[in-house]
């Protein structure tokens, strides 16, 4: 079963997998490369495989790609399940295993980003190394909060009661797919408006109204907060690139470096003048990084088998 993902000028066929009797969808690009595992792309939450049309043609010329749907988003089937970053987890570690074949570079963003941590900390045989752009993921709280007045603790316990509703959330749900909601959410979130286009405002949307689509927004408002990011870094053990777009809203990229070189030294990392999305806003950078980082850690990777093998012979 195929169909086609939407990447003007050079559309790339996408098919699909089964998983637990449910259809995932998925896309490959490139030629297998003896030296250089595959990379396998991740989007974020609302996203899909499309958001990666700029850099699944850009990698595709020296790497393997490929890029995945993740259950509940874009062409993948949306059942009424419990969404949560171990299930996202186990989807991803048996998609390495039983379709790609061996391990692999994750490189994910936002949400999916999250969902690459957990598989590269917590199944480590399917991990080569890791790529987070702008990651979500909450750390372990450090420093004890204030007490918060006892009316701010009523209002948060109301909209969280609220959001976990069904009526309150499919109304959220239906105010937050509208097409011109999409376009104006990711005009905040990309520091570059022109890159907001009408093809991608409609991939994101496209999605949202396929049946099921609100059942899983529901479901992650619903679902408890996964593993602490340093819990995850402190379970990691291979190479960790972090790109970061630093016009983030969202997110304090210097806090969260500073937080992923506490508990993950070695890691390396950019930023860049870019929004949430970098590897949409400036794929061009993104990729030129991302060959460089990954042709580098082949290189030190091979050196070190060689030398072990010279070693032990």
């Amino acid at each position: 079963m195929q169909t086609t993902v939407t990447a003007d000028p050079h559309p790339i066929s996408g098919t699909y997998w089964k998983w637990r009797e449910q259809l995932i969808y998925y896309v490959r690009a490139g030629s297998p490369q003896p030296e250089r595992p595959p990379l396998l792309l991740i989007h974020g939450f609302g996203a899909s495989t499309d958001h990666w049309r700029k850099n699944l043609i850009g990698l595709s010329e020296n790497f393997e790609v490929w890029a995945i749907d993740l259950l509940g988003f874009g062409r993948s089937a949306k059942p009424n399940w419990e969404y949560s970053s171990d299930l996202w987890r186990d989807q991803l570690d048996d998609f390495i295993t039983e379709t790609i074949g061996q391990p692999v570079i994750l490189a994910g963003n936002s949400l999916g980003g999250y969902a690459a941590l957990c598989v590269a900390a917590q199944r480590p045989n399917s991990a080569r190394g890791l790529i987070l752009l702008n990651s979500a993921g909450p750390f372990t709280d450090t420093e004890p909060a204030p007490p918060a007045p006892a009316w701010k603790k009523t209002a948060s316990g109301s909209v969280r009661w609220l959001f976990q509703q069904n009526l309150a959330s499919y109304v959220v749900f239906q105010w937050t797919r509208r097409r011109s909601t999409i376009r104006k959410t990711l005009k905040k979130v990309y520091l570059n408006p022109d890159t907001v286009t009408e093809q991608l405002v409609e991939e994101i949307y496209r999605p949202s109204c396929s049946p099921g689509a609100a059942q899983v927004f529901a479901s992650v408002f619903k679902t408890r907060s996964g593993e602490k990011v340093d819990a995850l870094l402190s379970l990691l053990c291979c190479p960790l690139l972090l790109l970061w777009g630093e016009g983030d809203p969202w997110i304090n990229c210097r806090d969260r470096s500073a937080k992923f070189r506490q508990y993950y030294p070695q890691l390396t990392e950019h930023f860049l003048e870019a929004g949430h999305c970098p590897h949409d806003e400036v794929p061009e950078q993104v990729n030129e990084l991302i060959k460089a980082w990954v042709i580098s850690e082949c290189e030190i990777s091979n050196t070190n088998n060689k030398n072990e093998d010279e070693s032990s012979g």
